[in-house]
């Protein structure tokens, strides 16, 4: 079976180093896989769930808040603003977000109030989306 090696990092740990067979992100123009052999690309990423698939058929689930995809020949890297393993996302505290969220954006009065009700209410949709996924694949 053909394998990349893949690097998933945030600004505060490596979450995931070692061999794939495939990753799913979403980027700014939709959903991408990225299977060995993979024409080599940079895109964003938008919040949201990646899965990464192991060699043996293992799949993790990881939450990014955002970042870089880079692809080449034999090595895939993410370098994200955010991440973590979706085993470790706090629903209630997320949910909890959300509303604060979506009450900034009830009661916004400038445009930099708009805009971070609007990255943190995204922020906290993907990583509810994330835990949807994980919940649906264990």
């Amino acid at each position: 079976m053909a394998t990349l090696q893949c690097r998933v990092v945030s600004a505060r740990e490596e979450l995931y180093s070692g061999e794939i067979s495939m990753l799913i992100a979403t980027g700014t123009e939709g959903e991408i896989g990225v299977l060995p052999g993979h024409t080599p690309l940079i895109t964003l990423l938008k919040p949201g769930a990646m899965r990464v698939q192991t060699p043996n058929g293992e799949e993790e689930v990881i939450y990014v808040s955002g970042g870089v995809l880079e692809v080449q020949p034999k090595m895939v890297t993410v370098l994200a603003d955010t991440a973590m393993r979706a085993d470790n996302l706090d629903e209630s505290k997320i949910v909890e977000a959300r509303k604060k969220a979506e009450q900034m954006l009830v009661n916004q009065s400038d445009t930099v109030q708009t805009n971070a009700a609007l990255a943190s209410l995204a922020e906290s949709v993907g990583q509810l989306q994330t835990i949807r996924k994980y919940k649906n694949r264990a």
